[in-house]
């Protein structure tokens, strides 16, 4: 349908935009992009990213992270300030559905935002050191390799794309042991390697050394980008969605051994997965996440016994349950917002079916309901000032 040239109605509706309109962002994507990029390259003293923790209990502290994709026809605020902690020695579950910014919150950890596009905008990531603490979003690229795969490691949600196929996983696996080992040789990086695959569950390490990724099962990959991410004992291991494409046997075994080497090298885990089966197994805080922000967070008895936004409560309905027969599997009425031009308002407004007036106002505020749960949703604002007034 063709919009008329003198109706004003109708062009504010149009999604297209004009020639002028598109070089226009372009130019100021480039400026951003220019200044940030700079930033990451630059190089600095350890002092000008060295930071405080807010609690010395927590492993990494997010703090209203902005993390957006600079593209074509606007702006992507694909991380819309996310707050949330990893205390030492717990497993978090970050869930949401696809595109929530899950993904996008831990590459922002790792420094692996794809760029110049995507770029850490705003915002800060604490990382407890031990004697000292960092601020990720401030640290150069060039100090961030220091960091990356020895004090925090990432097991990828795809092995085979994630393993080089030109390259045996011997020669991947002593690569990591290599690099960031000091005066380490071939032969003890060799030794460390087939370590951690035997450390892993795999029966025959020598073998499987000798191995190109296609040669081995989807499961075999997914042990050996474990045994990758635990080769220099990190503080802190990010699995991202790390049973997805593998049968419910494997998955089993994956999450079996992920616990028990949590509990071997006395680590945190960042555990990203829109499974809320694998939450609640595995996690001891979640924290769930929608266009780009965390709209709630608890341990996860608090999240699975008294799940308190509507679209925590929707997540939860739409899980199918065992022994439980329905007609129709529950899903959330409606789409998620555009990223590129996200409203002022409450992000989940349009879905809801319990919102009230104030959910026309600004975006809701955390409400502290007990000391480890906290929602944003007007709705326990509200139950808030009525427990004030009684």
């Amino acid at each position: 349908m063709l919009f008329k040239k003198n109706s004003s109605t109708q062009k504010e509706k149009s999604h297209y935009l004009s020639a002028k309109e598109s070089r226009e962002i372009a130019k100021q994507n480039a400026r951003t992009i220019r200044a940030l990029e700079k930033r990451k390259k630059r190089v600095a003293s350890e002092e000008e990213y060295t930071t405080q923790m807010r609690d010395e209990k927590n492993i990494v502290e997010f703090d209203n992270l902005h993390t957006y994709f600079f593209g074509d026809a606007g702006v992507v605020k694909a991380v819309d300030g996310v707050s949330f902690d990893i205390p030492k020695g717990a497993t978090v579950g970050v869930v949401g559905e696809s595109g929530c910014g899950k993904s996008v919150t831990s590459l922002s950890l790792m420094q692996l935002v794809q760029g110049p596009r995507g770029q850490i905008v705003e915002g800060s990531i604490r990382f407890n050191m031990g004697d000292k603490a960092f601020d990720i979003a401030k640290i150069p690229l060039a100090d961030m390799r220091k960091i990356r795969g020895e004090e925090i490691a990432m097991i990828f949600q795809e092995p085979m794309t994630s393993l080089n196929p030109v390259f045996k996983i011997g020669y991947q696996m002593d690569e990591m042991v290599l690099l960031h080992t000091p005066n380490c040789s071939k032969e003890q990086a060799k030794a460390r390697s087939l370590e951690m695959l035997e450390l892993v569950g795999i029966a025959a390490p020598e073998r499987v050394y000798g191995c190109y990724p296609h040669e081995l099962s989807g499961g075999m990959r997914q042990r050996v980008m474990i045994a990758i991410a635990l080769s220099c004992n990190p503080r802190l291991i990010i699995a991202d969605e790390p049973t997805t494409a593998l049968d419910v046997t494997i998955q089993a075994q994956i999450l079996d051994l992920l616990r028990d080497i949590k509990d071997k090298i006395d680590g945190s885990i960042m555990l990203i997965t829109h499974d809320l089966g694998v939450i609640a197994e595995m996690a001891d805080y979640v924290v769930v996440m929608y266009a780009g922000r965390v709209i709630e967070r608890g341990t996860t008895k608090e999240i699975f016994e008294n799940p308190l936004h509507p679209y925590t409560i929707g997540l939860q309905k739409s899980k199918p349950v065992v022994r439980r027969k329905v007609e129709r599997l529950y899903n959330i009425p409606g789409q998620v917002p555009n990223p590129i031009d996200m409203p002022n308002y409450c992000y989940f407004k349009d879905r809801c079916h319990k919102c009230i007036g104030k959910c026309n106002g600004e975006y809701p505020k955390f409400i502290q309901v007990s000391p480890t749960h906290s929602v944003a949703c007007y709705l326990y604002e509200q139950a808030k000032e009525e427990e004030k007034n009684v």
